[in-house]
């Protein structure tokens, strides 16, 4: 079960708990259980040959909004880790902004798997599409919720 609307974190409080996330520059702008969007901008210190936004860069935009749409699904206590993930690679951004997407696909008792498709903001091309998978990592003893043993 999703955390309660009372007890969702903000989207910088959620920035805070990923600090390469912050470091590379994504911004959170919304942050659902159903859907989480993000962007990051073209600099040039996040490029790679020929000026294009670097692929590691574009996954790890995709990697932080996906975690955070599992993330927003997980039962009380529990946390989540990546297990898989794959990316196709459609268009480069030579400058601009991208936007991601994510949104599960499944959200069950052990596995939760996202969708990120990512835009180019100017001319609405997708850039790439990523599908991972998340583990639901249970609560630990001193995370549980009370009355839950």
């Amino acid at each position: 079960m999703p955390p309660t609307p009372a007890t969702t974190p903000t989207t910088e409080e959620l920035l805070a708990a990923m600090p390469h996330t912050r470091h590379l520059g994504i911004v959170l702008d919304t942050a659902a259980p159903d859907e989480v969007r993000g962007h990051l901008d073209w600099a040039p210190h996040l490029t790679t040959l020929g000026g294009t936004l670097h692929g590691g860069a574009l996954m790890t935009l995709a990697d932080s909004t996906a975690a955070v749409c599992a993330y927003l699904n997980l039962p009380p206590g529990a946390a989540t880790t990546t297990v898989e993930s794959g990316s196709r690679f459609f268009h480069g951004l030579r400058e601009g902004t991208v936007q991601a997407v994510s949104r599960p696909l499944h959200t069950g008792r052990r596995l939760i798997t996202v969708q990120t498709d990512l835009y180019d903001t100017t001319t609405r091309r997708r850039i790439a599409r990523t599908t991972q998978t998340q583990a639901v990592l249970p609560p630990t003893p001193e995370h549980r919720p009370p009355g839950h043993g």
